[in-house]
């Protein structure tokens, strides 16, 4: 166990950090050690982790000196922030940044850190396609975390940026996916036109975060973009009609539609498909499943992700 290598995973109980835990705990010959940070060491979930062989430790994000100490005697961290918790970009800047600082104080050898595109390079804020939220975000949920990046960089931790997609888990998880229309027919609703919409299993982050972990230094100082499958709304509906047995008929909406829909978040979201609608080409390039295959050779694609969790999906 002493040559083992301890890697610091924020936000353990929840999906990303969740799939990393997993995937070094399942692989006996990964050289690695999983420390697993939560406010509640007592949780259920907490418990199962540390059941299944993680230390499991306390540290809250709004602490950084909790975080220093989560984050002592460790190789590596993963880090992330969960807009999705508080709505508060600035609030995930500051937890970011005490995350830079806990690795930097800690001299942790490499960082995960789990990020998106500052949107606001696309779409200036000057840009009246899309409204501007909070007074300095177009994309809030993606903005702050691009704006992050640099508190990594200006600490001088050696950081490799992983960029990631949309969660299919999102269809069970957040609502989006088929809903019954006004004839019972299944809609799936998508702001994207015909464009492709990199995706990804939550599961298969952690994997890919693992694969990056054991190539060692190569990643460092790089930004790494990963997707399971690139596809339009018509293809996602089309396969998700082969896994159901149902007909799912793909609903496209404006982005103006979507973000007028009332949820927390619409807004924030609408504005999210507009920017991958817009600029699909610069936003999937980099998402090439061929990458995270790489990092992760049990990369699902749609199909295979729809065939193990179709019965959990909600049909609303």
């Amino acid at each position: 166990m002493a040559d083992q290598k301890i890697i610091a995973v924020v936000g353990a109980t929840g999906a990303q950090g969740g799939g990393l835990i997993r995937a070094i705990l399942s692989g006996q010959e990964s050289g690695f050690v999983a420390r697993a940070l939560t406010r509640d060491v007592n949780s259920e979930k907490a418990r199962a982790l540390a059941k299944l062989g993680a230390q499991v430790v306390a540290a809250n994000l709004d602490d950084v000196e909790s975080v220093k100490r989560a984050f002592a005697g460790t190789y590596g961290a993963f880090c992330l922030t969960n807009f999705w918790e508080h709505f508060s970009p600035e609030r995930e800047l500051a937890q970011a940044k005490a995350q830079a600082e806990a690795a930097k104080a800690a001299g942790v050898k490499h960082v995960i850190w789990s990020t998106l595109e500052d949107t606001r390079k696309w779409v200036p804020l000057s840009d009246t396609r899309m409204p501007t939220l909070m007074g300095k975000y177009k994309v809030p949920h993606f903005d702050a975390k691009g704006e992050a990046d640099e508190e990594f960089t200006n600490a001088g931790v050696p950081t490799t940026f992983l960029l990631t997609s949309f969660y299919w888990d999102n269809l069970i998880l957040f609502g989006m996916g088929p809903k019954k229309g006004p004839d019972g027919t299944l809609l799936f609703t998508l702001p994207m036109a015909d464009k492709k919409l990199p995706g990804i299993a939550a599961e298969d982050i952690g994997k890919c975060a693992l694969g990056i972990l054991r190539k060692g230094t190569m990643y460092v100082g790089k930004r790494v973009a990963i997707a399971g499958d690139r596809l339009t709304g018509a293809e996602m509906a089309a396969a998700m009609t082969r896994a159901l047995g149902q007909t799912v008929w793909y609903n496209s909406v404006t982005p103006e539609q979507y973000r007028n829909f009332g949820f927390q978040g619409a807004d924030d979201l609408g504005n999210m498909f507009q920017v991958k609608r817009d600029f699909n080409e610069a936003f999937c390039k980099p998402r090439d499943p061929a990458i995270a295959r790489g990092l992760n050779p049990s990369l699902q694609s749609f199909e295979a992700w729809l065939s193990q969790n179709k019965g959990r999906i909600p049909l609303g």
